[in-house]
């Protein structure tokens, strides 16, 4: 039996792809045998190749990669599953889980990371990383709560959709905290706060602090 890991890359952008082709084949144990650019593309191919691993982004065009995860799981594929994203939310984590991703990876990990979790899901592990404690994944997996009721959870009772962690930075937003108080407060990178914020503005349509406010007040969100 081979000891080379067999992967494909699934990202829409191909900057991303480039980048992370080059980072695994520096391994000498790891083999990036196609890349494809949406969820349908990366279950034609997974299905053609049979490879080791599959590492997806989560957003991307026609089918995302949490749905593309779920597909190959129900088909009952032997290709072991990472989801990389630049979201370290609770809801899509849970959500990955749920689908049964083997590992859960943001963008900016570094290189040691993210090849100690290839190496753990090939070995027949799971590796998360970002803002979920291991007390949580280790409850989640051995079934001390499940994954759908804590996935439900994380959705709040507001119409704009915002998770969690995104509900978390508001708070503190509006408490006056800096990015990067944030950041330390949440055991969070500031880069992460940042999209945090943008979300934050995007799904409540507004384009300051003072606006933003106004509608958490108004649809008591704080």
């Amino acid at each position: 039996m081979s000891s080379t890991i067999s992967i494909v890359l699934a990202d829409d952008h191909s900057l991303v792809r480039d980048g992370i082709r080059s980072l695994l084949e520096e391994e000498k144990d790891l083999v990036v045998v196609a890349e494809v650019a949406n969820g349908e593309e990366a279950i034609a191919i997974v299905e053609e190749k049979k490879p080791d691993l599959l590492i997806i982004d989560i957003r991307m065009p026609i089918m995302n990669g949490i749905d593309a995860v779920d597909v190959l799981n129900k088909k009952g594929t032997t290709t072991k599953t990472i989801i990389l994203s630049m979201h370290d939310s609770e809801e899509y984590i849970l959500k990955s889980v749920n689908a049964g991703a083997n590992g859960y990876l943001l963008k900016d990990t570094g290189k040691v990371e993210f090849i100690k979790a290839i190496h753990t899901v090939q070995q027949g592990g799971k590796y998360f990383s970002g803002d979920i404690s291991n007390v949580l994944v280790n409850n989640l997996l051995h079934g001390n709560k499940s994954i759908s009721e804590a996935s439900k959870t994380t959705k709040t009772n507001n119409p704009f959709d915002l998770t969690s962690k995104e509900l978390q930075v508001l708070e503190l937003v509006l408490a006056g905290l800096t990015n990067k108080q944030i950041s330390e407060k949440l055991e969070n990178s500031k880069r992460t706060v940042e999209t945090h914020r943008f979300n934050l503005m995007r799904k409540m349509e507004v384009k300051n602090l003072i606006d933003l406010s106004k509608k958490a007040q108004q649809y008591n969100l704080v």
